[in-house]
């Protein structure tokens, strides 16, 4: 599975513990040390060793951690393998039979269906396939690697507390190999605290309760940060003479200001005029054309991949009804190879693209935006082979 990007943002609060107990070395050593800081964090000595005592270190995590990578596929490509018309058909099926639920959190929240099926669909295939990794060793596993130790490190107290209260079982729960439990994978800490009791059993089951699955995601994006009922992706029809340096997430106008410079809905209308947003060509001026609402922002906070996070977002659209989108006639994009090759050019032109990669992201947009620029090329921030001959 994917490593959200909202384990990133535990980074600055834990980096205390990183200190406490130091990764690497013996694992039954930093195993010792991480039961000796719980139990002085005021745990209960018998329950700290019945919690750790079945803990051992994951190889394949490991293997799992190494090989992770963001998707590589194009917007259409990617989109199009993930959004099949089963995923759709289940999708309007599971829609039905957990109305009330979903009901609830329209009222609750002010999450439409179609945003959590699709995370639903996506992260497990509406409950299918949730991770055979034993959760506990995965985490304790990641703490122990030096990789990023500060971020699993606060997940292994937070799966030690779910043990306290009956929610969680360090020798059977299993999920994702970074640690993220149930049909619409939460981690531990997340499950804390923001955790739902959907279906009234006095436990949190993410796992086999969909009711407590779809409403401690919809309390999580809550809490990330979503405005209850605003949009979050529509698409869109751009004018023959829109500026596409005006395109990407770095640039947001109002509604308002983007209808007076021609952007129209492609169904229907847009939103309210006040709303701030951005517009997204993902490939290219010949590609499909999307404005992205506030709380399109909020899916970053699940999840870094752009291309997820807009098929994603756009998948949701699909499940309240929007048409399949225009792919339209994008220019061809370049391979793997070429992406490198491109990355290393503009590297040595001076711009800070990364690592190189391969990957499309967004500090090879910004570079390609401006060499296109100074080119005085459509700047769409699309690279294609025209463009890496031409440097």
């Amino acid at each position: 599975m994917r490593l959200p990007a909202l384990l990133l943002g535990l980074l600055a609060g834990t980096a205390a513990f990183a200190q406490d107990v130091p990764c690497g070395g013996s694992f039954a050593q930093f195993k010792a040390d991480m039961a000796d800081e719980a139990i002085a964090r005021g745990h209960d000595p018998a329950t700290v060793q019945r919690f750790f005592a079945p803990i051992s270190q994951s190889a394949s995590v490991l293997r799992a951690d190494q090989r992770q990578g963001i998707f590589q596929d194009p917007f259409i490509t990617f989109s199009r393998k993930l959004i099949s018309q089963n995923r759709l058909d289940r999708g309007r099926q599971m829609a039905s039979r957990y109305e009330a639920v979903f009901d609830r959190i329209q009222r609750d929240y002010g999450i439409a269906p179609g945003v959590l099926l699709a995370f639903w669909a996506f992260e497990t295939d509406y409950g299918a396939f949730q991770g055979d990794f034993n959760t506990a060793n995965a985490l304790v596993t990641l703490a122990h690697d030096c990789r990023r130790p500060e971020i699993f490190r606060p997940q292994v107290f937070a799966a030690l507390s779910l043990y306290e209260q009956g929610d969680f079982d360090p020798a059977t729960t299993t999920g994702a190999w970074a640690g993220e439990i149930g049909m619409v994978q939460m981690l531990p800490k997340d499950i804390l605290e923001n955790g739902v009791d959907g279906d009234g059993d006095g436990h949190v089951t993410l796992k086999t309760s969909a009711p407590d699955a779809l409403m401690s995601g919809a309390k999580m994006l809550s809490h990330l940060g979503w405005r209850p009922g605003e949009p979050w992706l529509q698409e869109v029809v751009l004018p023959a003479d829109f500026d596409w340096s005006q395109a990407g997430l770095q640039v947001t106008r109002s509604v308002a200001d983007w209808e007076q410079l021609g952007v129209q809905a492609r169904q229907g209308v847009l939103d309210d005029g006040r709303l701030e947003a951005s517009i997204i060509v993902p490939q290219g001026r010949g590609g499909p054309a999307f404005i992205a609402y506030p709380n399109f922002r909020v899916y970053f906070e699940w999840n870094q991949s752009f291309t997820y996070v807009l098929t994603a977002a756009y998948f949701g659209t699909r499940l309240e009804g929007a048409p399949v989108y225009d792919a339209g006639n994008p220019a061809p994009g370049l391979s793997s190879a070429q992406m490198k090759q491109l990355q290393r050019k503009l590297d040595a032109m001076g711009y800070d693209v990364g690592e190189i990669d391969g990957i499309l992201g967004a500090g090879t947009r910004s570079a390609v935006r401006d060499v296109q620029q100074q080119l005085g090329l459509p700047a769409d921030a699309w690279p294609t082979p025209d463009l890496l001959n031409r440097l």
